[in-house]
């Protein structure tokens, strides 16, 4: 009879090391080819060393000065020195900021107008840049971002929310607009967006709930939507989400863990959106922060706040956690039995 095969390992100094290794590839063409993703590699990167334990792998000085650079006259970021400014990339420098315990060193109105100058009043609904694209993850940006400087009302929160509620689907997910197809990515920040709203309420929470819990493949990683294959990246959207909705336990959690860590690269550390591919900064920050939800118990992992996606105790200096006023008390108790 054979041994039993010892159970995985999360290779943490793998990780770190990957993750401080990613600005020394300047001699290779990806490391240009994702130019413009530079400070929301930095984000992952840090969220991924925060769950870790190790938040000082990277110099915070360097970080803040080069994050602080990328912020353009119109008050938003962009994903790198000399790019246009985006709300993708102004919700992750704020994020960087957070964490860095920096936000004092940018100047909040300049966000704030920039961010408040995106929303369509007439619809509610929040472009990601000056061209217009709309999209549900932007309207989330809006209220997360300024949700930081205490400028919510800076927004027509109830439009936001409107928009938001136009975009759920008959199987209670979300899709990127109304009739947009649901996404676990796009269920994420739509129940974000209305956990800071303070309006979870209007969430189709068991049909929902069922959904999300389908994601999950025979392999035990999750999907985003029917059909597709199991992504890494998932273990945060999905699982994030029944988080929310007080039902993680919807899914098998071991069986999750187990994925992501099969997913990881033993040589040269990192973790791919599924096993035997190239590894990457971005499912490196989403698997650790899948297993941090999961339960992993392999090593001591920070907690993850599952709206804001960064360490629980950087949420909690940032004074952010009152959206868990607003999750019915029903769900908690839920998620407790």
């Amino acid at each position: 009879m054979s041994e039993a095969a010892d159970p995985p390992q999360l290779l943490v100094e793998k990780h770190v090391a990957f993750i401080q290794g990613l600005d020394k590839k300047q001699d290779e063409l990806e490391y240009w080819m994702t130019e413009h993703l530079r400070v929301s590699g930095i984000y992952w990167g840090l969220v991924a060393l925060g769950l870790l334990g190790r938040g000082d792998a990277l110099d915070r000085d360097e970080v803040v000065a080069y994050v602080l650079g990328c912020q353009n006259a119109d008050g938003g970021f962009g994903g790198h020195t000399g790019h246009d400014s985006h709300l993708l990339y102004t919700m992750s420098a704020v994020q960087i900021l957070a964490m860095c315990d920096a936000l004092d060193r940018v100047d909040a109105e300049r966000v704030v107008g920039y961010v408040a100058g995106l929303q369509d009043r007439a619809t509610g609904a929040v472009s990601g840049d000056e061209w217009g694209e709309e999209d549900t993850r932007f309207a989330f940006i809006a209220v997360a971002v300024l949700s930081f400087f205490g400028a919510e009302q800076r927004l027509d929160v109830a439009g936001v929310v409107r928009f938001v509620e136009r975009s759920m689907n008959y199987d209670g997910g979300f899709g990127s607009g109304p009739g947009g197809e649901s996404h676990a990515a796009q269920v994420y920040t739509c129940l974000a967006c209305l956990a800071i709203a303070g309006r979870l309420d209007v969430v189709r929470r068991d049909r929902l709930s069922a959904w999300l819990a389908e994601r999950q493949l025979p392999s035990g990683g999750l999907n985003g939507r029917p059909q597709k294959l199991e992504d890494v990246c998932y273990s945060w959207w999905a699982l994030t989400s029944l988080h929310i909705l007080g039902r993680p336990h919807w899914i098998n959690r071991e069986r999750l863990a187990a994925f992501i860590l099969s997913a990881q690269d033993p040589a040269a550390g990192g973790i791919a959106d599924r096993p035997g591919n190239v590894a990457d900064v971005y499912h490196t920050c989403f698997g650790i922060a899948g297993l941090a939800l999961a339960g992993f118990d392999g090593v001591p992992l920070a907690e993850i706040d599952p709206v804001y996606c960064m360490p629980r105790a950087v949420v909690e200096r940032a004074g952010l956690r009152q959206w868990t006023q607003h999750v019915p008390a029903a769900w908690h108790a839920e998620e407790t039995e």
